[in-house]
């Protein structure tokens, strides 16, 4: 879960204590478009930590899926990744599940990971493919404890052996020797982080011949756009790469560009057609949504181009096609200058019923003190699924994974150390533009399914996600500069959920059964 587009949206997450395993662990969850520091650690920063040994927890667990029983190994560890000198400089936690018995030379392995950046991938963990899920009242908001972790029916341990890792700084992620955060918290760092702690994977376990996926939520999948050309420069070729919920180019949101309005606008009526809001319903999504993928590509864009030489009969005829699609009235539409921010169509469609929408997952309502602001004080897709997700984890570590460890368990890295550097060069820039302030990590995918034109893409999105909404994906992927023979090796897949799919089972479901035909399709020569 969790992606930051741009500096207005990071995410820092409620600070909450646990006991496992004898220990005492802290816990932090997240809260949308915002930062909340976390104190300095009390030892001396200049100090080199210590360089712990490579240890690991290994269980064997038994998971009935599709009429068949599956017998794996779930190993909970850390392994070490060295820096440019053949020094080790971090110790990064992971959770394996490996099934029993299978060859390695044609078993999957697949590598997942959340984003933020600055996320532990506890989310993904718990929520999407592993073979335990935790059971939530989305989209309502789920209760306090006690929490159910059920069997995960549709989980992708039948198609591929899977890698959870939590990114440095994160879970019990954390440099050592001469290793320092900032060595770590960037989009270059971070990819060169994941390069080498795949590496080392695939040696310590021996899985070099193993075909190899990539699956990364939300800044994850920034994270997979750079790691997969990384990889590859290092001999590493991937057979396929799944983004969850994308955020590939960061260069859409500065002043002036409307390329934020455009993106928005199917989700926006995606979300007034579930929530009820549309005058005249149609009947089918999908179809709805092509019409106003054109509308938005079209006379919306067009008109957004003319800035204030709009004309007043022009403007008039867009707020009312506008309204028509996403709900708001035509005063409103018009007072926005027809631009219309996420957090203000999320406190503005519901405000007659005095409720305001979730920015990860607008299928979820929240109430606010009032009715009068111009946006949300806090984001109900957030708050509504925390506590559960986080207590889950810290349960499901100590009793069933059987690690424990003095060390805080961080479901982030906030703090005021963590300074994320931005600055990236894709592959094939040239020019004053090559480092841009901002990542385009779409550039990066598009070399390295040009240089591995074997390796597939899958999309998934949610419809209704705000954080990342499918329009800017869908025109992001559509820039990688890809020969049209390689177009064949895209696809997508949409579904009735936000940021975090697998929230509702039922899309849960059908993403399973998209990614079971994609392996399938990725392993065929």
């Amino acid at each position: 879960m969790y992606s930051m587009r741009s500096g207005m949206r990071n995410l820092c997450l409620i600070a909450l204590v646990g006991m496992f395993a004898g220990t005492t662990v802290l816990a932090q969850e997240k809260k949308p478009d915002e930062a909340k520091a976390q104190p300095p650690a009390a030892a001396d920063a200049n100090k080199p930590a210590a360089i712990p040994k490579e240890q690991s927890s290994v269980t064997q667990h038994t998971l009935a899926l599709n009429g068949q029983t599956i017998h794996y190994t779930a190993t909970a560890g850390t392994l070490l990744v060295r820096d440019d000198k053949n020094q080790p400089n971090g110790s990064i936690f992971y959770v394996a599940y490996t099934q029993d018995g299978a060859e390695a030379k044609s078993r999957p392995i697949t590598f997942l990971y959340n984003g933020g950046p600055g996320s532990s991938t506890l989310w993904l963990h718990m929520g999407s493919f592993g073979p335990m899920r935790i059971e939530t009242d989305s989209p309502k908001a789920t209760g306090p404890a006690p929490y159910h972790l059920v069997p995960n029916q549709y989980s992708l341990l039948d198609k591929t052996d899977l890698v959870f890792i939590d990114a440095m700084g994160t879970g019990f992620s954390r440099p050592v020797g001469k290793g320092t955060l900032k060595d770590f918290i960037g989009v270059d760092e971070d990819a060169r982080a994941f390069n080498r702690f795949i590496a080392r994977y695939l040696t310590v376990n021996q899985r070099w011949n193993s075909p190899k996926f990539l699956i990364g939520e939300s800044y994850g999948t920034t994270r997979s756009g750079a790691l997969s050309y990384s990889l590859l420069q290092s001999g590493i070729y991937l057979n396929g790469v799944v983004l969850v919920s994308s955020v590939l180019n960061y260069n859409d949101e500065a002043p002036g560009l409307d390329t934020d309005y455009i993106g928005s606008l199917p989700s926006y009526a995606a979300i007034a057609w579930y929530h009820d809001k549309l005058a005249n319903k149609p009947a089918d999504l999908p179809t709805f949504l092509n019409q106003v993928r054109a509308y938005a590509r079209g006379p919306y864009a067009e008109a957004l181009w003319q800035g204030a030489n709009l004309s007043a009969v022009q403007e008039d005829e867009v707020a009312q096609k506008l309204s028509q699609m996403t709900g708001l009235s035509v005063k409103y539409l018009k007072e926005a200058n027809l631009r219309v921010s996420p957090s203000q169509f999320r406190k503005e469609l519901m405000r007659d019923d005095r409720r305001t929408l979730g920015r990860y997952d607008a299928r979820f309502e929240g109430i606010d003190m009032d009715a009068v602001g111009a946006t949300p004080s806090y984001d109900p897709s957030d708050t509504g699924i925390t506590g559960a997700f986080v207590a889950a984890f810290h349960n499901y570590l100590g009793t069933e994974l059987k690690y424990s460890s003095d060390d805080v368990y961080k479901a982030t890295a906030y703090g005021p150390d963590f300074k994320w550097d931005w600055k990236h060069t894709p592959p094939g820039v040239r020019g004053p533009y090559g480092q841009e302030k901002w990542p385009d990590v779409a550039l990066d995918l598009g070399a390295a399914m040009r240089e591995n034109p074997h390796m597939k893409l899958f999309s998934a999105n949610g419809y209704f996600d705000l954080a990342t909404p499918f329009f800017k994906t869908e025109f992001d992927i559509s820039h990688m500069q890809l020969d049209p023979t390689l177009q064949k090796n895209i696809h997508f897949g949409y579904y009735p959920s936000g940021h975090m799919i697998y929230l509702n089972v039922d899309a849960l479901k059908q993403l399973k059964g998209d990614l079971a035909q994609f392996y399938t399709s990725a392993l065929t020569p």
